[in-house]
This record gives C-alpha cells, structure tokens and sequence, in this order.
C-alpha cells in the first residue's frame, strides 16, 4: 500500500507513544500535537530522539518524532552497529508513513537526520509534502571534515581562554575511535558546548541539555563495513519536493556554507540563517524557528 492510497488510522496518530512490526523490526515512535503531519529525524547517527522536542511546533503540527532503528527502544537490525545506511533509514520511514496512513507528510530532518530525509525526498516523493532540512549538506567525506575542522578552530580561537576547552577538542579527537555506546555518550556530551552558540555564557540552562543526551553506537558503516558516503550535489537539482533550509550561524558542524550550497542546489527552496544558534537552533531560537516551519508548512497547505 503506497502513502498516497492509505487510510487515515486516528489510533496510529494519538498523543503518546507507539510501536509497530517494520518489516521484522520494532519501530517506535512519539506523537505531539496536531495539525498537519509531520515526522521528525534525529541526528547522529546513533543520537536519540529527546533532545528534538519541538513544543513550539506542537501547536501547529502533528509532530511524530521517530526513535530511528537502531536507537532506543527501536529495533536492532541483525548487522548492528553496521547497516544503518541512508537508504535503510529511508524504508524504515517509508513504513512508518504507511502505518500513520497518512496522505501527505512533511519530513524534518535534523543533522544526520536531513541527510536521511534529503535521501528520501529524492527517492521516494510520493506523498511528501515538503522536507526540513535542518543542520544537513550535500555532501560527507573529506571535503566535509575539512570545514568541520576549520569551524571547530574558529571556536576553539573564540573560546581560548575557557579552561573546560581542552575536554571539548579531546571529545572531537575521541570521535574518530568511537567503539561502543559508552564512548557514543561521552564524545556527543562532550562536543555539545561547541554546538550551541554560547553555552558557556548561560551553562545553568544549557548543562541540563547535555546531561539528557542519550546515544547509541551507530557506525556509518553498511553491513559489508563500506562508507555510506554521501554527494546529493549531482541530484539535488532535480529534486521535486518543497525545502526548507535552516542553519545556525555558529554551527561547527554543518554550517552556512553547506545550508546555502543545498539553498542553491535545491529549486525554490528557501533558507533560513538563525543569527544566534549553533547546531541546535530549535533550542537556541525556538520562537523563529517554528515560525519558519509554521510558515514553510502554511504555505504550501495553503
């Protein structure tokens, strides 16, 4: 059954929290709010899906936040911690809207997660009536680490005289040897001052935050244990869903020059720059960001 021919399942859709049969997987997922559908993926990999509570969008939008396979108390695929590629990731989403029975849905991606849904809007639009593509690029490997490396010591210059800077960058330089869930925890609760736009200006709110992180260890690898790397830039163009883009101007890790490089790839997408955020603009900036998503969503209902 394709999204666009389902039945409407008001259960699959109440508030709370829901778990179904995807394809010999258990996919769990959570329901905030109402208005139009739409399903929010977390980042990572291996990032769980707490931290993206978006209540300022709940009361717009029927928000389904997933907890994506591999995480929490999702299913495991048999290869794990390997496997978890873009396009496994895509089916698993592909399922849950077919369980919701939803017609059309609006996809919002966060970090990892726009890559996964840049993935499916370009493989599987039927039934997708715009994407968020929040902290993502159009590309990962060497060209990709190489910015992260240059915005990481722009912040580490801007913050040279903070004494806990020095477990931030160990954190960044224990990524590259993540092995486990534990290391997972420690190295995404340790980067997290470098992705908020100044967290050690207000630590009282923001400590609360990096504490609640939860993670798994996810390896970017498929089950053959190749890269699944990524260069959107050769199909971005032909992309047929409406986007939005939105970016922080302090993220170190997927920054403005790869929000407007996918402003300029995708057509008539439109980019938002949030001036005072980081990579967790809709914490930093919940007020203007869900006035871009009300907005985005609006029109195109509209």
């Amino acid at each position: 059954m394709s999204a666009t021919h389902a039945t409407p399942d008001t259960a699959r859709l109440a508030l709370g929290v829901h778990t179904f049969d995807s394809d010999g997987i258990a996919q769990r997922y959570h329901v905030y709010g109402s208005g139009p559908v739409c399903l929010a993926h977390p980042g990572g990999p291996g990032i769980h899906w707490e931290y993206l509570r978006m209540p300022a969008l709940e009361q717009h939008l029927t928000m389904v936040y997933v907890e994506a396979i591999g995480t929490g108390e999702s299913g495991r695929l048999p290869t794990h911690p390997h496997g978890y590629t873009r396009e496994r990731h895509s089916r698993a989403l592909q399922r849950l809207i077919q369980h919701l029975g939803v017609a059309e849905v609006y996809l919002l991606g966060h970090s990892h997660g726009a890559f996964v849904v840049a993935y499916h809007a370009l493989h599987r639009p039927a039934g997708v009536a715009g994407v968020i593509l929040y902290e993502g690029a159009p590309v990962t490997g060497p060209e990709h680490g190489a910015e992260a490396m240059r915005r990481i010591q722009e912040f580490a210059a801007a913050h040279a005289d903070r004494p806990e800077l020095a477990d931030v960058l160990a954190a960044f330089t224990a990524m590259q040897d993540i092995s486990s869930d534990e290391q997972t925890l420690a190295v995404a609760r340790g980067v997290l001052p470098s992705y908020i736009a100044d967290y050690w200006g207000d630590e009282r709110r923001w400590a609360p935050v990096r504490e609640a992180l939860r993670a798994t260890y996810i390896s970017g690898l498929d089950a053959d244990l190749s890269p699944d790397l990524v260069d959107d830039r050769g199909d971005l163009p032909n992309a047929t869903v409406p986007a939005l883009v939105i970016v922080g101007r302090l993220d170190v890790i997927c920054g403005p020059r790869w929000a407007r490089e996918l402003h300029e790839l995708i057509p008539d997408s439109r980019l938002l720059v949030l001036e005072h955020s980081g990579h967790l603009g809709h914490l930093e900036e919940p007020e203007r960001f869900a006035d871009a998503v009300r907005e985005f969503v609006t029109g195109h209902e509209g």
